[in-house]
């Protein structure tokens, strides 16, 4: 990948993949609404990520980097929902939401940079 901001990315799609296999197991594989939406979110971070980088202009990349920030805003709530209803316990949802919480702040650092 030939991305400027490989790192962030490379976080994003890390996690997604860790939502994919954590969304996979037991009572959360069979919740296809909740589980789908998560995944979808997920996905969604590291895709809109990628296109803001490959944006011609400041004002689009900007663009598709809130797009991000707002899929992280919902995978936030979608991983408390799934914790409370009891898909996974306290440990892993405070893992993925201080990952998610870090990725947050790179994303709104590159917004700062490229608006």
């Amino acid at each position: 990948m030939g991305f400027k901001y490989l790192k962030i990315w490379q976080n994003a799609k890390d996690l997604s993949v860790r939502i994919y296999k954590i969304t996979d197991e037991g009572q959360f594989s069979k919740d296809f609404g909740l589980r789908d939406q998560i995944r979808r979110s997920a996905v969604s971070i590291a895709s809109n990520i990628a296109e803001g980088d490959e944006r011609g202009t400041n004002k689009e990349s900007v663009r598709f980097f809130f797009i991000a920030k707002g899929s992280l805003a919902e995978i936030r709530t979608q991983i408390q929902i799934a914790h409370e209803i009891g898909y996974f316990d306290e440990t892993t949802y405070q893992e993925l939401d201080s990952e998610y919480e870090k990725l947050g702040c790179m994303i709104g650092q590159i917004i700062k940079v490229r608006a």
